[in-house]
């Protein structure tokens, strides 16, 4: 059934994930801080407006896509928000990536306003985005999520339901801080093995079949040559910037502290991912923490 969508935040995930809503038939106005942002959408069958206001007044589902809980908190929650001027009954999905404390507040503040909303950070980068195979990882009532599995599994190819509302975002940072961890891992092992005077390829081959065997490693590897899609083999332009991946360990530290979890290999890849801006290589995919780790960044 074709539904209005309206969709706030169309960076390099958004755009994707509205341009395949649009195919689907769906009727998306889109709103953006960046007009080119809206243009490029616009070109993939989207409509423009000109305001949160006007993107989701008529819209039967809202769907966010923000840098950071603050907006998420502005978006919905400031005198042109969502919650002002989403009609009643629309249906609210927020696929930022922000801490679990705002979600939960921003959750409860829809529900004061008697809306239903899902916490649905992805997993999949843009990639994922433009061929519609993201992984959603939702917090939210059970009535909620199967409200949103409809429009979910049109940009995506994995949808689950991780609890309460918050808890979409707790399963987001701790996914993306073990991703973190695994790619500094297996980048130190390619590096070794490179001194070591073991082929790359070589190397690929055998771990991938071993103990070793790791999602960084076989779909995402770091060192060039072994997987030809992997940013590795594209000068490293971001797939998922390292910029982004500081950005959610930054989240998992913090969540680390206000529950007195022990997060030692979670801390050391936040050092080495700020080490890697601090050096201006923020843009760069989080992979070519590779090259840091080599020295020669």
């Amino acid at each position: 059934m074709m539904q209005n969508i309206g969709f706030i935040g169309i960076g390099n995930m958004g755009i994707g994930m509205a341009a395949n809503l649009a195919k689907f038939g769906h009727r998306v106005r889109v709103f953006d801080l960046s007009k080119d942002a809206i243009a490029r959408a616009v070109e993939q069958g989207c409509t423009a407006s000109d305001s949160v206001k006007s993107a989701v007044e008529n819209a039967d589902i809202v769907i966010t896509m923000l840098p950071a809980g603050a907006h998420v908190l502005a978006v919905y929650g400031d005198e042109g928000g969502v919650f002002n001027h989403a009609k009643s009954g629309a249906l609210l999905i927020d696929c930022s990536t922000i801490d679990v404390e705002t979600a939960r507040k921003v959750s409860k503040l829809a529900s004061d306003k008697s809306f239903e909303m899902l916490d649905a950070p992805v997993s999949g980068g843009t990639i994922g985005a433009a061929q519609g195979t993201l992984t959603f990882m939702c917090g939210g009532s059970d009535n909620t999520f199967n409200r949103s599995k409809q429009v979910l599994e049109i940009i995506g190819e994995n949808i689950f339901h991780a609890g309460a509302s918050g808890n979409g975002q707790a399963a987001k940072i701790c996914n993306n801080m073990l991703l973190g961890i695994c790619m500094i891992g297996t980048s130190e092992a390619f590096n070794l093995a490179e001194k070591l005077g073991l082929d790359a390829q070589v190397f690929f081959d055998i771990s991938k079949t071993a103990s070793g065997q790791n999602w960084s490693m076989t779909s995402y590897c770091p060192a060039p040559g072994p997987v030809p899609k992997a940013p590795s083999n594209k000068d490293y332009a971001a797939g998922f910037s390292a910029a982004m991946m500081l950005k959610d360990l930054r989240l998992s530290q913090e969540a680390s502290i206000q529950t007195g979890a022990s997060t030692p290999l979670g801390a050391r890849a936040k050092a080495l991912y700020e080490l890697m801006g601090e050096q201006g290589h923020s843009d760069l995919d989080f992979s070519a923490v590779i090259k840091l780790l080599a020295d020669s960044l």
